[in-house]
């Protein structure tokens, strides 16, 4: 998760109808795989790695991330998880990699230097946002390089040396609501050709907001695993080849 938001949302992150719903998701995708060692790239808070610390299974956690002060070592649920700004070795058998790729110039570099790192088998969970005609002032805010479909995050991970077992559409109940608000805003960008100035999206949600919106989400769960044609985040799986 990005750092930025997790300034905005600070300890109400996990009552944030958003980040849940993305937590349940990562939680429906990953079921059957049962991690003893997870590797969170990109990790932020580590609120996915502190997820499915407690959710999961998983009996242990390393958090990377280049923007840390420092290395530290923290607990959940008994479980070691550890900050670090840089790993040079891993046995994971499960990557993270939670809205990561859309922020720097070489997805595939990143991805596949890291996909050499783990144990052949390894479990690849990735999550980017979804198309980029809904590219918005919260992608130029985030420090975003692209958005994606679902054909080109698995074109991605196959040049990286990842081999696909499922990529899906997630948030395609609130994708209707996203998709007017943000298209005035792709029609100005592709007549004029200029980005559209900085601006968060990120707002915190009254429990009412939340629970609705959290409902919608939650109803299109069963179906999610399958959905491969619209939604605001592109969710894969799939194994270090």
């Amino acid at each position: 998760m990005d750092l930025l938001e997790q300034d905005i949302l600070g300890d109400a992150i996990g009552d944030h109808w958003y980040y849940r719903s993305k937590s349940r998701a990562m939680l429906r995708l990953l079921e059957g795989v049962a991690p003893r060692s997870m590797l969170d790239i990109g990790a932020g808070s580590g609120f996915f790695a502190r997820e499915l610390l407690a959710r999961g299974g998983a009996e242990r956690a390393t958090c990377v991330d280049p923007n840390y002060p420092t290395d530290r070592d923290d607990a959940v649920a008994g479980k070691p998880l550890l900050f670090r700004r840089d790993v040079t070795a891993t046995d994971a058998d499960l990557l993270l990699l939670m809205d990561v790729l859309e922020h720097v110039d070489d997805d595939v570099a990143l991805l596949g230097g890291y996909a050499r790192m783990a144990p052949r088998g390894a479990t690849v969970l990735l999550t980017v946002p979804a198309f980029e005609w809904l590219w918005s002032g919260h992608d130029v805010y985030l420090g975003h390089r692209r958005r994606y479909t679902v054909a080109r995050l698995e074109a991605t991970a196959h040049s990286a040396g990842v081999a696909v077992d499922r990529a899906c559409y997630f948030f395609a109940g609130v994708f209707p609501l996203a998709a007017a608000l943000r298209l005035p805003g792709a029609l100005r960008r592709g007549a004029t050709g200029q980005e559209p100035p900085p601006r968060c999206e990120m707002r915190r949600h009254g429990a009412l907001a939340n629970a609705l919106l959290g409902a919608i989400c939650a109803a299109e769960l069963p179906a999610m695993p399958f959905n491969r044609l619209f939604g605001l985040t592109v969710f894969l799986r799939g194994r270090v080849a």
